[in-house]
């Protein structure tokens, strides 16, 4: 069924943590996976395989729990005790990095699993209404007289914290400053009426209630909304943005009270097979291993990636200057504010 049928929308519009649980035996063991907020479909379509893939091997019976949110505040849900997973799956490694910093995670987790505990990439896109009536295709059409931008929150959406580093790396790009990245950004959000938590809540709110002119979103949001709209809906542009890397971890301290960690490391490893890596391309994600010459990856945007590291020394530094208290996000929508 399209991820855009309203029973399942009016689920996701009045809360924005989502659980689905596989249909096994009550008796089975599970894992938690605490996710950001767009992979509901990749997770439902990944936890299956998994599943069968450890029937085939010997391993012991399992079954896998999701829950979806803004990433940021997923991280903060598992900080104050309201989650208690075995593994997460979040939008960006300085979410798992929060988690490290309270213990819940070992130090050196990037390390334990292939690629940083990267199993994917992604990037930050446009999707405009049918004809691109408002003409937007780089990141100064955003701020024409009139338009009205739709993103979620960069305090609470990982989707909303790389939509703030995808501008900046790209107003840096070409040739501008910190200042012109930040007064660019201070422009950016008086075009925002709404912050939305999560980005699905802000998809929702873009494709089906019609509202705003252009979203921007992760690049794998913007491939389903596009999808699923019948043609009222394209993506148009950036050429420059940011290169995500949302990262995976188990969470140690509660798959050593859960007895879960050889399940727990088993699945996360599986992320970096080739069959879930196919699968991932499949949804709109940019996987690690590269696509087989028989496979089609030209629905990706063809798009400049900018990495973490042209704008900061790395995701946590990124995480600190920008969206900490009293950082530079808070200082641009104080701003928004007035």
């Amino acid at each position: 069924m399209p991820w855009l049928n309203f029973a399942a929308l009016a689920g996701v519009a009045v809360g924005l943590s989502l659980v689905v649980v596989q249909n096994t035996p009550r008796e089975t063991p599970h894992l938690l996976n605490v996710s950001y907020d767009p992979t509901r479909e990749l997770y439902q379509a990944l936890n299956p395989q998994f599943i069968a893939a450890r029937a085939r091997s010997g391993g012991a019976p399992i079954d896998i729990v999701q829950s979806h949110g803004g990433s940021s505040r997923q991280a903060r849900r598992v900080i104050g005790g309201k989650l208690d997973p075995d593994v997460v799956t979040l939008g960006l490694p300085s979410d798992i990095e929060a988690l490290r910093k309270r213990g819940l995670v070992a130090s050196g987790w990037a390390e334990r699993l292939p690629n940083h505990a990267v199993p994917y990439t992604s990037t930050i896109v446009f999707v405009v209404r049918h004809g691109n009536p408002r003409g937007v295709k780089d990141w100064p059409d955003l701020l024409a007289p009139g338009l009205e931008i739709v993103t979620p929150n960069p305090k609470t959406s990982g989707n909303g914290k790389l939509t703030v580093l995808a501008a900046w790396a790209a107003i840096l790009a070409r040739g501008g400053s910190d200042a012109d990245a930040r007064a660019y950004l201070t422009k950016f959000y008086q075009h925002t009426s709404v912050l939305n938590e999560g980005a699905r809540d802000a998809a929702i709110r873009f494709a089906v209630q019609d509202a705003g002119d252009v979203h921007v979103t992760w690049e794998n949001e913007a491939l389903r909304e596009v999808a699923d709209s019948q043609g009222r809906l394209q993506i148009s542009g950036p050429p420059v943005s940011i290169l995500a890397e949302p990262a995976v971890a188990w969470l140690d301290t509660a798959v050593t009270r859960h007895g879960t960690l050889d399940a727990a490391r088993a699945y996360l490893e599986f992320l970096f097979s080739d069959a879930a890596q196919q699968t991932i391309a499949r949804l709109g994600y940019r996987p690690t291993k590269p696509a087989r010459p028989d496979e089609d990856a030209g629905y990706f945007a063809s798009v400049q990636l900018v990495p973490i590291t042209a704008i900061a020394r790395d995701w946590n530094d990124a995480a600190e200057s920008f969206f900490g208290d009293g950082g530079i996000v808070d200082g641009i929508l104080e701003s928004r504010a007035r």
